[in-house]
């Protein structure tokens, strides 16, 4: 794949991305920063199994 090419997909694939970012809800947005964040998903992971 050529770089023109390549760099063509990236950029599609960023303006994708973008599109569906800003779809998402204030719910969504919120989930998916804990999702991303380890030291949220490293909590929330300790707190589901002392719930158990």
């Amino acid at each position: 794949m050529s770089i023109a090419v390549k760099d063509r997909v990236e950029r599609v694939n960023l303006e994708r991305l973008a599109h569906i970012l800003k779809g998402l809800s204030t719910v969504e947005l919120e989930t998916l920063e804990l999702l991303l964040d380890e030291e949220a998903s490293k909590s929330i992971s300790q707190s589901l199994k002392e719930l158990v």
